[in-house]
């Protein structure tokens, strides 16, 4: 252990610690903007500089390493005028647009700035407005906008896809894809994490909203929303409620708000996804089909394996997502239920991942869903609908798709549609008493690892998330160092919950706690209350087994319910 002080707070931390940790400690903040944990830290942005004795004029907190008996300054009037000053050079080159910003009032630039008194136009406007890339289906880039912290280009090559990085040198630096052409003709997998990565307005969403506002108004449309696992714990942090809160009740209340509105619970889905998908597994173990199954709902992952490891395409299941379930599922059994002619009916999905925008493009997957939305769309709506949402009365999800296991809820986290699987798996092989929790397959680990005996089978499984994690289990398995039965893979570290369209959050949050942890937490909460937590018992599955389905790998099954995938190039 190392002692030192901060602004003569004495405080004792690990050796080798940064003294930006050692100042987290102390309860001491210091300001930073380039730096990300575990994303980020090159201390590029100069805005966490302090005073450090043994050092030779202001150091960076978040690089400069402790040492005992070091004292630490970090709000000298020289340093609060290098800070003002950096801000005001950095407000110089940036599209200074901040009333009609996707982050106004949620920006960390602006926020700084309030907090030194910068002067927006200290240093003149010297900048020339780029073009904004927006031809992704996912994702828009207004580089006018962008600060050259490159944390989105940090986020990007921790996810081994290096879609996006610096170009050019000095003043002339910009961020962009290879050759200078659009984020959509790159092997960008539309993760979103560059997204939620970056601290200002120069990456966010292509949105949907307009269009789903369209259809609310339109008499001739009856508008039918559903929401995804993850977003009942992360919607409240947009309206300032903390991490980990789960707002199913009002989220529901809000969006029947919003219009004319049926509002419909996708975990419902995500149990009828284990249903195919454990059917599936237990087909190619009897078979001989081709093992490992990986598994199929995260559409960034699956587009990954199309870019960079087509040979794995056989692999992953045929299941499609429980997005895309859910949309072919209302567009058939329930429009003929009902008496509804399918272009009549425009179907929402409320998702975490900016991924799902390009997943509703996919001609294969049938086009059954009309718009994807993000959770901070949703979020943007609810506020423009000038509804209080921290103190709305709980609303209930709509027949017939209200009730859900808790199995289908936890798919939102890292380790969630393993242990949802293996929760049936165990059931149907195991008999009546199989377990239910599977926590060696839980928790934000990158990579997990198991074992376990269902019945007479003995399976051996693994978890990742996040693409660099994705890669190394891949190439462990070409490799033949490692034999699975069964992988889960999701492209966004920590699962759904970490997903490129969850809420925008300070990057002094997310330096602070283990955000992915927090989120999980609450949905493994909502689990363990639940009555019901195994997908098979569920009786809206049942339900659309019977009257429609039959039962699970059908020819009718098959017809709406799979997919297949397609080689995709590199470059």
């Amino acid at each position: 252990m190392v002692n030192l002080k901060i602004n003569g707070i004495p405080v004792s931390v690990p050796e080798g610690s940064t003294i930006l940790q050692a100042a987290k400690v102390a309860n001491v903040r210091i300001p930073t903007l380039c730096y990300l944990k575990d994303v980020q830290c090159v201390g590029s942005c100069r805005l966490c500089l302090v005073e450090a004795t043994g050092a030779r004029g202001l150091v960076t907190a978040c690089t400069y390493p402790v040492s005992e008996g070091m004292e630490v300054r970090t709000n000298t009037p020289a340093i609060r005028k290098s800070r003002k000053t950096t801000v005001e050079l950095i407000l110089s080159t940036h599209k200074k647009k901040c009333l009609s910003c996707v982050r106004s009032m949620n920006c960390e630039l602006q926020k700084l700035a309030l907090e030194y008194n910068a002067e927006e136009d200290r240093f003149g406007t010297d900048h020339d407005l780029k073009p904004i890339d927006d031809l992704s289906p996912s994702v828009v880039r207004d580089n006018s906008k962008c600060v050259m912290c490159t944390r989105c280009v940090a986020a990007c090559t921790q996810q081994t896809i290096g879609a996006i990085g610096p170009q050019n040198r000095g003043y002339a630096k910009t961020i962009g894809s290879p050759y200078g052409v659009s984020l959509a003709h790159t092997p960008c997998v539309n993760c979103g994490q560059c997204v939620v990565a970056c601290p200002v307005g120069a990456l966010y969403e292509k949105s949907n909203v307009a269009d789903v506002w369209g259809a609310i108004v339109d008499p001739t449309k009856k508008v039918v929303f559903f929401t995804a696992p993850s977003v009942r714990a992360t919607l409240g942090e947009a309206f300032g409620l903390p991490v980990g809160t789960n707002v199913e009740g009002k989220m529901v209340a809000a969006i029947k708000q919003l219009g004319d509105i049926k509002c419909f619970n996708m975990d419902i889905t995500a149990d009828l996804t284990i249903m195919e998908e454990a059917t599936e597994l237990m087909q190619r173990l009897s078979s001989g089909g081709t093992l490992p199954m990986f598994t199929s709902c995260c559409p960034g992952w699956v587009k990954f394996a199309e870019h960079y490891y087509p040979e794995f395409l056989p692999n992953i299941s045929t299941c499609k997502s429980p997005q895309e379930m859910f949309s072919a599922v209302l567009k058939t059994y329930y429009c003929e239920k009902n008496g509804i002619d399918p272009k009549d009916l425009f179907v929402v999905s409320v998702i975490p991942c900016t991924a799902k925008k390009f997943e509703v493009t996919r001609d294969e997957l049938g086009h059954y869903t009309d718009a994807a939305i993000t959770t901070r769309e949703l979020a943007k709506m609810i506020k423009e609908a000038g509804i209080d949402f921290v103190n709305i009365p709980d609303g209930e999800f709509d027949t017939p798709f209200e009730e859900a296991s808790g199995a289908g809820a936890i798919f939102g986290a890292t380790g969630g549609v393993m242990e949802a699987a293996l929760r049936t798996a165990a059931a149907k092989l195991g008999g009546s008493g199989a377990p239910i929790e599977f926590k060696e397959v839980r928790g934000t680990a990158g990579v997990k690892e198991a074992e376990y005996k269902v019945g007479s089978t003995v399976l051996k499984v693994a978890v990742a998330s996040g693409l660099n994690n994705a890669r190394k289990v891949l190439e462990d398995i070409r490799s033949g160092k490692k034999n699975y039965a069964f992988v889960e893979i999701m492209a966004c570290p920590g699962g759904c919950i970490n997903g490129g369209g969850q809420p925008y959050v300070h990057d002094e949050i997310r330096n602070s706690i283990d955000l992915k942890a927090v989120r999980a937490q609450a949905l493994y909460d909502y689990d363990r209350e639940k009555k019901l937590r195994t997908s098979h018992e569920n009786p809206a599955v049942d339900t659309l087994y019977k009257e429609y389905f039959e039962k699970p790998s059908s020819h009718k099954a098959h017809e709406l319910l799979h997919t297949t995938y397609t080689k995709r190039e590199k470059y």
